[in-house]
């Protein structure tokens, strides 16, 4: 994410919330100092994406998922190189 001081952002206010508009976020500073961050309204926070269940119903989890490959597994421990 770009990180701009005040004097340009002042300078190029314009272009910059058109880039932010395109969903390019950036961070002015004072002093290299990060003050606010300028971002688009519409965008998702993180806190908005919801993840958990997102396939709900898309896929199957096999009853015996634990025990998937123990019988190999107990075979290349057992095994002498």
């Amino acid at each position: 994410m770009q990180t701009i001081n005040i004097h340009e952002a002042k300078t190029n206010l314009s272009r910059l919330i058109e880039k932010a508009v395109r969903g390019e976020p950036f961070i002015i500073a004072k002093a290299g100092k990060p003050l606010v961050k300028v971002s688009r309204l519409d965008t998702p926070s993180a806190t908005q994406i919801k993840r958990v269940g997102f396939m709900n119903g898309q896929i199957s989890v096999p009853d015996d998922f634990d025990r998937m490959g123990s019988e190999e597994i107990e075979r290349l421990f057992e095994s002498k190189a």
